[in-house]
């Protein structure tokens, strides 16, 4: 059949089995929405206040189904506003497909109204991205998007389509969905040397990541560590991955892990790191991380192999076809001894929060949102102090329910993520957690829950400070707060009320307690401010290049 080529662009995103897309309309994408009117029974556009928001909305999206997110914005700024959102997928390897549009062909490299190189900008945060100047190579391109998006480790890619490729009409012919390729180098004498190195280690300890959440390897991931009895920890990306009060897990390693966890990874003689990339913020001291240990290292990118950390063994490919290679290679071992150990790290931990029912305190606030809106809750998190308390403090049990900005910590990601994450799970609470430096960042996205009736929840931890920095300039620059103390005078209620969303303030965990069973009962979107201390630090911290003798727990 005979279509153009925003038809075209719709007919294969309806294909790969796309049912929601996040964008803001624009000249150079007129067509493509002049289209999308005829298409709205089938796909459902959420319309955003920010190019921004519609990219980190398509990545919550992604997170929270596992499916491939996608964004569209118009040329020049609606592109550009598109970047940090393309970064933050990137970094976390999250599929994404970008469309942006752009000036017909014949106005391309003119500096045309609103035209940008947007392909050459985004070539460094993309796994790849095209630019279309033929409507005969639009199907399958972007069905090449898509497969690379998904294949080996994910990522995104953009698509940009100049404005007559969107008009330009050639036959069309359906295809299948495209089969994500699982690169896999796995060989018996690996898979031999590994499993036997692991049965022979007397104090193991499993670090694993976001892979094993991109994976789909939750499941034997807890099966191999229950069979094995090995303890383990995680990055902030593998949160969820095992149930929070698994004996065996030790919670977050790193930077804002628990000192527990990372001692038992210097004490460990095995560390067998899946799919995790050994980041500054996990290994703060490469030189000195976990020195005792022979490493095992099973991951999907070959680049991440030796590349911060130097590794005895290491297996490409993916994370659950591996395990599940290796799963019956390893024997059931009683470790009791080592276990035993490491659950006197916890009880010798040096740092405990202090509870406090008169005013606000970050790990209750946490604890209280669980209490309240229950397990089975998705978190969203900006960056910044209220993002490490989030992952310190959450009791998450299951992958795709902790969603944050990980390697690139994107102010302002938390709104958008959740926006995508309340669209695609409408049965599920869902809790943006912020701070007022961030929520600053992309508040304009209030209008967006509220237009389409989301009832996510805000919880804005307002310490009236740029949190994180001014904890840092509080230890390592002696009190000079630079532009860090805010003191905005936003009224929080006033402002959600404006938008038409619902504000509450507290002051203690009752009136948390309270306006979280209010909001939960809200058909739109809630606001809750905690009005907190400046004073409150982010414990246990290993400052950047540090080791455990450099922790600092108070």
């Amino acid at each position: 059949m005979k279509l153009n080529g925003s038809q075209i662009l719709l007919e294969v995103l309806l294909e790969q089995g796309v049912d929601t897309i996040f964008g803001y309309p624009g000249g150079a994408v007129l067509n493509l929405y002049d289209a999308l009117y005829d298409y709205s029974d089938r796909i459902h556009h959420v319309l955003t206040a920010h190019e921004q928001g519609a990219s980190h909305a398509a990545d919550g999206y992604a997170r929270s189904t596992g499916k491939t997110g996608v964004v569209i914005a118009t040329s020049g700024p609606g592109a550009t506003n598109l970047v940090t959102g393309i970064a933050t997928a990137y970094m976390d390897s999250i599929p994404l497909v970008a469309i942006t549009g752009n000036v017909s062909t014949d106005l391309l490299g003119r500096d045309s109204f609103q035209e940008v190189y947007i392909t050459g900008i985004t070539m460094p945060i993309t796994k790849h991205n095209f630019i279309v100047r033929d409507v005969k190579e639009l199907a399958d391109t972007v069905r090449k998007a898509f497969l690379i998006a998904q294949s080996d480790r994910p990522g995104p890619v953009l698509i940009d389509l100049p404005k007559d490729i969107t008009a330009a009409e050639c036959e069309y012919t359906p295809a299948e969905p495209v089969v994500p390729k699982k690169r896999n180098s796995i060989n018996q004498y690996d898979l031999d040397g590994i499993a036997k190195t692991i049965n022979e280690s007397e104090r193991p300890i499993m670090l694993f990541g976001g892979g094993v959440v991109l994976s789909n390897a939750t499941k034997i991931v807890a099966e191999t560590i229950e069979k094995a009895s090995i303890p383990s920890c995680h990055t902030i990306m593998g949160t969820g991955v095992l149930h929070y009060d698994n004996p065996l897990n030790l919670g977050m390693v790193g930077m804002h892990g628990s000192v527990y966890s990372y001692r038992a990874v210097q004490e460990a003689d095995l560390l067998f790191a899946v799919g995790m990339r050994f980041s500054d913020r996990v290994a703060t001291n490469a030189a000195h991380f976990a020195k005792k240990a022979k490493i095992i290292h099973v991951d999907i990118d070959p680049t991440e192999i030796n590349k911060n950390v130097e590794i005895d063994y290491s297996v490409i490919g993916d994370v659950k076809t591996v395990l599940e290679h290796l799963l019956p290679m390893i024997e059931k071992k009683d470790r009791s001894e080592w276990v035993n150990k490491v659950t006197t790290f916890h009880s010798d931990e040096k740092y405990k929060p202090v509870d406090c029912d008169c005013e606000l305190k970050p790990h209750k606030v946490i604890k209280d949102i669980y209490d309240v809106l229950g397990e089975d809750l998705i978190m969203t998190t900006d960056v910044g102090q209220h993002q490490i308390w989030a992952a310190q403090y959450s009791q998450c049990k299951d992958p795709r329910k902790f969603l944050t900005s990980g390697g690139l910590g994107t102010m302002g990601y938390g709104y958008g993520a959740a926006i995508g994450a309340a669209t695609a799970n409408p049965d599920k609470p869902v809790v943006h957690v912020t701070g007022d430096g961030s929520f600053h960042m992309n508040l304009n996205e209030l209008c967006t829950s509220v237009s389409y009736e989301l009832p996510i929840i805000t919880v804005l931890f307002n310490n009236t400070v740029l949190g994180m920095v001014y904890q840092w300039q509080s230890s390592f620059y002696n009190g000079r707060y630079s532009f860090t103390e805010l003191n905005r005078k936003t009224d929080y209620l006033m402002l959600a009320r404006s938008f038409g969303a619902n504000g509450i303030r507290c002051n203690n965990h009752v009136e948390l307690r309270e306006a979280l069973e209010v909001a939960s009962k809200n058909k739109g979107p809630t606001v809750i401010e905690c009005v907190m201390n400046k004073e409150n630090r982010v414990l246990p911290m290993i400052p950047a290049g540090g080791t455990l003798k450099d922790v600092i727990l108070k």
